[in-house]
């Protein structure tokens, strides 16, 4: 690569990872403070700084995947999967984090002498590299896809089922890969992980400190999920709980990769 486009590509990859850094401290506000009138402020600079960057790298070209995937970013699906406006603001943020990092997989790929293509020509996104279970996350990586192609459809149910089983299934991995003597002295309670409830096995993996306190704003429907499947006439998720499960999920995910 010419040493002029190589300082080009560092520029933008530092610049991404400013945007990112942002982001995820404007995510974490807005889930807990999604009214506050400071985090709707920082939001909307941030946006900015990011469309900015974006259309850089899009050459200014609405028609270049970047640009495309910015701009839907800030819509939410209806059931009938048309496009129509109104996603919420953390979710539009975690939208566009995702869109930041698929900016830095192209960069990186082109500082490594590879073609840069859009995202759905090259590897999927690897959320969870953190994963101890190498098994376990092409099943989780494909989990979350589900989970926000329910959201965006309308589907809160199983948007919600979905997320809370992801978080159930990275929080066991952590559990275990921490093991059950060591777990023993943030009382634990005996017998096998598998055995406990998915209420225990987020207490313990808080006392434990493997994760915070995000677990906290799961909706009281998200903690009875595995119900769902027996009692589901008995059960209506509303679009709010599914949200704030994946909202949950997105916390729970940083703590388990504090370097993501």
């Amino acid at each position: 690569m010419p040493e002029n486009l190589q300082t080009q590509v560092d520029t933008h990859l530092s610049r991404l990872d400013g945007l990112i850094r942002r982001g995820r401290q404007v995510h974490d506000t807005l889930v807990a403070h999604p009214s506050n009138p400071s985090a709707i402020a920082a939001t909307r600079v941030w946006q900015q700084d990011c469309g900015v960057t974006i259309n850089q790298l899009s050459g200014g070209s609405k028609a270049h995947w970047l640009a495309r995937s910015f701009s839907e970013a800030f819509l939410m699906r209806s059931a009938a999967g048309h496009a129509v406006e109104g996603a919420a603001p953390a979710q539009i943020v975690q939208r566009l984090l995702d869109v930041l990092e698929q900016a830095v997989a192209s960069l990186s790929r082109m500082k490594d002498g590879q073609a840069v293509s859009a995202p759905s020509e090259t590897a999927p996104p690897r959320r969870f590299d953190f994963v101890h279970n190498s098994e376990l996350r092409p099943v989780v990586e494909q989990a979350y896809a589900d989970s926000r192609r329910a959201l965006e459809q309308g589907d809160y149910d199983l948007a919600l089922r979905t997320s809370c089983g992801i978080l159930e299934a990275i929080v066991t991995d952590a559990l275990e890969h921490r093991g059950l003597s060591a777990l023993a002295a943030s009382g634990a309670p005996a017998g096998k992980i598998a055995d406990w409830s998915f209420e225990t096995r987020l207490t313990v993996a808080e006392r434990a400190g493997l994760i915070r306190g995000g677990c906290a704003r799961l909706p009281v429907v998200a903690r009875t999920y595995r119900d769902h499947g027996e009692h589901a006439a008995e059960v209506i998720v509303s679009e709010r709980e599914a949200r704030r499960a994946g909202q949950v999920l997105h916390v729970v995910m940083r703590d388990l990769n504090p370097g993501r």
